[in-house]
Protein backbone atom coordinates (compact mmCIF):
# COMPACT_ATOMS: atom_id res chain seq x y z
CA UNK A 1 0.00 0.00 0.00
CA UNK A 2 1.50 3.69 -0.58
CA UNK A 3 1.93 6.25 1.57
CA UNK A 4 0.91 9.59 2.10
CA UNK A 5 2.49 12.18 3.93
CA UNK A 6 0.81 15.72 4.69
CA UNK A 7 3.23 18.53 5.24
CA UNK A 8 2.44 21.42 7.28
CA UNK A 9 2.10 23.46 9.15
CA UNK A 10 -1.86 23.34 8.61
CA UNK A 11 -3.36 26.23 6.59
CA UNK A 12 -4.75 29.43 8.96
CA UNK A 13 -6.67 31.68 7.34
CA UNK A 14 -8.94 34.70 8.98
CA UNK A 15 -7.79 32.79 12.06
CA UNK A 16 -9.96 29.53 11.53
CA UNK A 17 -7.64 26.74 10.60
CA UNK A 18 -8.80 24.94 7.05
CA UNK A 19 -9.24 21.73 5.93
CA UNK A 20 -6.29 21.82 3.64
CA UNK A 21 -2.89 20.64 3.76
CA UNK A 22 0.19 23.12 1.81
CA UNK A 23 1.10 19.91 0.14
CA UNK A 24 1.20 16.08 0.46
CA UNK A 25 3.46 13.65 -0.47
CA UNK A 26 2.51 10.46 -2.69
CA UNK A 27 4.43 7.34 -2.47
CA UNK A 28 7.54 9.34 -1.35
CA UNK A 29 7.74 10.81 -4.57
CA UNK A 30 5.16 12.97 -6.01
CA UNK A 31 4.68 16.44 -4.38
CA UNK A 32 1.32 18.07 -4.79
CA UNK A 33 1.23 21.65 -3.28
CA UNK A 34 -2.41 23.41 -2.52
CA UNK A 35 -2.72 26.56 -4.70
CA UNK A 36 -1.09 29.35 -3.28
CA UNK A 37 -2.78 33.28 -3.01
CA UNK A 38 -0.12 35.88 -2.75
CA UNK A 39 -2.07 36.89 1.05
CA UNK A 40 0.19 38.03 3.61
CA UNK A 41 -1.99 39.50 7.11
CA UNK A 42 -5.19 38.88 5.19
CA UNK A 43 -4.11 41.43 2.18
CA UNK A 44 -2.81 41.04 -1.32
CA UNK A 45 0.88 40.85 -0.72
CA UNK A 46 2.05 42.80 -3.84
CA UNK A 47 -0.19 45.34 -5.46
CA UNK A 48 0.41 44.38 -9.40
CA UNK A 49 0.57 40.77 -11.10
CA UNK A 50 4.34 40.27 -11.39
CA UNK A 51 4.85 40.75 -7.51
CA UNK A 52 2.16 38.54 -6.59
CA UNK A 53 3.39 36.02 -9.11
CA UNK A 54 6.78 35.90 -7.49
CA UNK A 55 4.78 36.20 -4.17
CA UNK A 56 3.09 32.46 -4.58
CA UNK A 57 6.27 31.17 -6.53
CA UNK A 58 7.77 32.05 -2.75
CA UNK A 59 5.40 30.38 -0.97
CA UNK A 60 5.45 27.67 -3.48
CA UNK A 61 9.34 27.28 -2.72
CA UNK A 62 8.83 27.43 0.90
CA UNK A 63 6.53 24.42 0.98
CA UNK A 64 8.64 22.74 -1.51
CA UNK A 65 11.77 22.75 0.65
CA UNK A 66 9.88 21.63 3.92
CA UNK A 67 9.04 18.46 1.08
CA UNK A 68 12.88 18.12 0.41
CA UNK A 69 12.09 19.96 -2.76
CA UNK A 70 12.69 22.92 -5.01
CA UNK A 71 11.33 25.11 -7.96
CA UNK A 72 13.72 23.07 -10.17
CA UNK A 73 11.79 19.65 -9.22
CA UNK A 74 8.31 21.18 -9.91
CA UNK A 75 6.67 19.56 -13.23
CA UNK A 76 3.73 20.55 -13.29
CA UNK A 77 1.63 23.99 -12.68
CA UNK A 78 -1.72 25.11 -12.67
CA UNK A 79 -2.05 28.73 -12.56
CA UNK A 80 -5.23 30.82 -12.19
CA UNK A 81 -5.31 34.80 -13.62
CA UNK A 82 -8.18 37.20 -12.81
CA UNK A 83 -7.90 39.09 -15.67
CA UNK A 84 -6.36 37.64 -19.18
CA UNK A 85 -4.56 41.51 -19.75
CA UNK A 86 -2.53 40.16 -16.92
CA UNK A 87 -1.04 37.27 -18.90
CA UNK A 88 1.91 39.33 -20.67
CA UNK A 89 3.43 40.52 -16.74
CA UNK A 90 2.41 37.04 -15.59
CA UNK A 91 4.34 35.65 -17.63
CA UNK A 92 7.11 37.79 -18.05
CA UNK A 93 7.73 37.40 -14.12
CA UNK A 94 6.76 33.63 -14.42
CA UNK A 95 10.20 33.44 -16.78
CA UNK A 96 12.47 34.84 -13.84
CA UNK A 97 11.70 32.29 -11.61
CA UNK A 98 11.59 29.22 -15.08
CA UNK A 99 13.72 28.88 -17.88
CA UNK A 100 12.28 27.91 -21.31
CA UNK A 101 14.66 25.40 -21.48
CA UNK A 102 13.87 23.62 -17.93
CA UNK A 103 10.41 25.34 -17.04
CA UNK A 104 7.66 22.54 -15.89
CA UNK A 105 4.54 22.12 -17.90
CA UNK A 106 1.84 24.99 -16.74
CA UNK A 107 -1.92 25.20 -17.26
CA UNK A 108 -3.29 28.88 -17.35
CA UNK A 109 -6.80 29.97 -16.98
CA UNK A 110 -8.79 32.78 -16.68
CA UNK A 111 -11.02 32.52 -13.51
CA UNK A 112 -12.78 34.01 -10.48
CA UNK A 113 -11.12 34.06 -6.95
CA UNK A 114 -12.00 33.92 -3.68
CA UNK A 115 -9.04 35.92 -2.37
CA UNK A 116 -9.13 39.46 -3.65
CA UNK A 117 -5.65 38.44 -5.51
CA UNK A 118 -4.75 38.62 -9.26
CA UNK A 119 -3.30 35.12 -9.17
CA UNK A 120 -3.29 31.45 -7.55
CA UNK A 121 -0.68 28.40 -8.56
CA UNK A 122 -0.50 25.21 -7.42
CA UNK A 123 2.46 22.80 -8.18
CA UNK A 124 3.34 19.08 -8.52
CA UNK A 125 6.98 18.30 -7.72
CA UNK A 126 8.62 15.10 -8.07
CA UNK A 127 11.28 14.53 -4.90
CA UNK A 128 14.64 13.29 -6.34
Amino acid sequence: MGTITHIGPPVVRAGKTQPISPAVVAEGALVFVSGQVPMRDGTPAAPDIAGQTHVALDMIEAILERAGCTLADVVKTTVWLVDGDDYPAFNAAWGERFAPETAPARSTVISGLIAPVLVEIEAVAVRR
